[in-house]
């Protein structure tokens, strides 16, 4: 029979036993904690920044925070124990403080939008997309407008979300050194013909020798890789090569291959019919769960700490938490004054950084994203899928079709960063709360550290992007190391928001209608057919990415999979425990050999020799 909570293992009984003391939310926040969150932050955006100019793919970092936070701390403790000169004992609160502040501030990477609509915005993807160049269509990188921008956008989700959230080591190593070693061959070992040189040339069908890849694809889900994978074979394998031969029928033949009249268009297009079509059916699904949700908690009248007859009474585990949660409250007025106070300064100077944008489309942004955030942080605490890049979207559409002409291109950029900054760290905040609750610590001190953390993303995450603009001159260019491919997938959106349909290719609306139709489809058959047999239909957003980016990336992570399916096989609870913190080193260690390879690119300095594939 099944054991009452009562008669479980408790693991706060056991910090007790221990005689662990619990902090108060000042003394969570150390001098130390906040020095390695900031040496951390560093390096996970780097990370981030890496796998956003290349695939545009963010796997889920709070473990690796977690994991490299607490190996930071535990090394200095243990030291200054050994010496005698330590003061204050590394509690899990503190972890838990390095946690909230290097995902918060790695986040900024992300939702800055680096390798989307703030990208988007410069005259190099400009050219990429062929359109007509418009100048109040575009605005250049520049570290000051940028970090600027960022501190007027990422820190309102916090304020927002605050209000309701009552209701809501060795592996690296090895990983670093395989980065030294690719560069050592040149282009060689990060492109690998494992299926042939035709497959490599003409499909992009390779081995990348990406040991982040690998990583990643150990920590997503099977069905993500695979359906990532199966995106690729039916788009450069079955469709490109059939659309391609009605060149000189369906466009002109003489087009540039990145030309979005040409097959360019259909690539890039039918991808992001697929992305709106599977981000439409969750945004819909995630609403109605957010009010089913709601109306079944207001009708429940008791605090969850109280219970009543017949129902099953609360672990003492989730009582102390649950106490602990609650009573450590915020005050209402400084969320809401907060975020008033920040609306008008945003109100003000986002039209000044982009004139297109009128005031009262931010103002209108401004009232309507708390509500928004509030539907995805309880959405992705329901679903764990976070709709921020979807809410975006919608941003551009609504904007650009207001606007409509002169600089509507803009516009709708600059209104998808203003949403989805606010979107994300909503999302981002709540999940930090959830790992206060589990760990005790104060949502005074969580809201400090996300706060913290994302005042650091607004400063590295510019920063490190100018590394790589300075590093990478051919940053942005599909076929460059850092080809950024949604940054073009963004500002095709916004010129179709603007422009409407004429900018598509013959038949390539058709072709977005049938896919936005079969992304809902196939999202709809996944929900109906159970828990049993859902985790074998793909998925519409993973399939959608290698249509535009190629099949390479989806075979590191592939590779990924099978080597935690065939160590789950032998061992599986080996595997559980350890394949978090092995595909976390091979991130962190891919992603901090990007440091000296840039150093080395701005000083010129080239690969010793080159490993060439040939036909036989």
């Amino acid at each position: 029979s099944r054991k009452q909570p009562e008669e479980k293992e408790s693991i706060e009984k056991q910090f007790e036993d221990s005689n662990e003391v619990v902090p108060e939310w000042k003394d969570q926040i150390t001098i130390r904690s906040i020095v390695s969150s900031l040496l951390l932050s560093v390096v996970f955006t780097i990370i981030v920044m890496k796998l956003n100019l290349t695939t545009g793919i963010i796997p889920s970092l709070n473990v690796s925070a977690g994991l490299l936070g607490y190996f930071l701390l535990k090394s200095y403790t243990k030291i200054l124990n050994k010496v005698g000169w330590l003061k204050q004992p590394f509690t899990r609160q503190e972890n838990t403080v390095i946690q909230t502040c290097v995902v918060a501030s790695s986040g900024i990477a992300f939702s800055g939008g680096f390798g989307s609509y703030l990208f988007g915005m410069s005259d190099k993807i400009a050219q990429e997309s062929a359109e007509i160049i418009n100048p109040a269509n575009i605005k250049n990188p520049g570290i000051g407008w940028m970090i600027g921008f960022l501190f007027l956008v990422s820190f309102l989700g916090i304020l927002a979300v605050v209000l309701i959230r009552e209701a809501l080591g060795w592996s690296c190593l090895c990983s670093f050194g395989w980065g030294i070693v690719q560069w050592l061959g040149g282009d060689g070992l990060t492109k690998i013909p494992i299926f042939g040189r035709r497959a490599c040339d003409e499909f992009k069908f390779y081995f990348d020798g990406s040991a982040m890849y690998i990583g990643v694809g150990m920590i997503c889900p099977y069905i993500i890789n695979i359906s990532m994978l199966l995106g690729a074979i039916l788009s450069w394998i079955v469709m490109w090569p059939q659309i391609n031969k009605q060149k000189g029928h369906w466009f002109p033949a003489n087009l540039d291959s990145q030309n979005l009249h040409g097959l360019q268009g259909y690539k890039v297009f039918i991808a992001i019919a697929i992305i709106l079509g599977d981000g439409l059916y969750n945004f819909v699904k995630i609403i109605y769960k957010t009010i089913d949700a709601s109306i079944k908690e207001s009708k429940s009248k008791n605090l969850p700490v109280v219970t009543q007859d017949g129902q099953e009474p609360l672990s003492y585990d989730d009582e102390c938490r649950t106490v602990k949660f609650l009573t450590e409250r915020i005050p209402s007025w400084i969320p809401i004054l907060g975020y008033i106070i920040i609306s008008i300064i945003c109100i003000t100077v986002v039209p000044m950084l982009f004139p297109p944008l009128k005031w009262y489309y931010v103002f209108g942004i401004l009232l309507i994203a708390p509500i928004l955030g509030f539907c995805n942080a309880y959405g992705c605490g329901l679903t764990d899928w976070s709709l921020a890049s979807t809410y975006g979207k919608l941003a551009i559409f609504i904007v650009g079709a207001c606007i409509h002409g002169y600089g509507g291109v803009l516009a709708g950029l600059a209104a998808c960063g203003v949403m989805m900054n606010i979107v994300s760290t909503s999302s981002d905040l709540t999940q930090d709360f959830k790992t206060g609750y589990m760990t005790l610590a104060s949502p005074k001190s969580m809201l400090a550290s996300q706060l913290i953390g994302t005042a650091m993303g607004c400063v590295v995450s510019p920063s490190v992007f100018f590394f790589f603009l300075k590093a990478n001159k051919d940053l942005g260019a599909p076929d460059s190391a850092y080809p950024a491919p949604y940054a073009l997938v963004y500002r095709n959106m916004s010129i179709l928001g603007s422009e409407g349909f004429s900018a598509l290719p013959k038949y390539c609306l058709i072709f977005c209608c049938a896919f936005f139709a079969g992304a809902i489809l196939v999202n709809i058959v996944r929900d109906l057919v159970g828990e049993k047999w859902y985790k074998f239909i793909p998925l519409p957003m993973a399939m959608a990415v290698p249509f535009y980016l190629g099949g390479y990336f989806s075979i590191s992570m592939c590779i990924g999979s099978l080597i935690l399916f065939l160590w789950r096989l032998t061992n599986r609870a080996q595997a559980d425990t350890y394949a978090s913190a092995i595909a976390s080193g091979m991130i962190c260690g891919d992603g901090i050999w990007t440091l000296p390879s840039a150093l080395l690119s701005l000083f010129g300095v080239q690969a010793p020799f080159h490993i060439n594939w040939f036909h036989r």
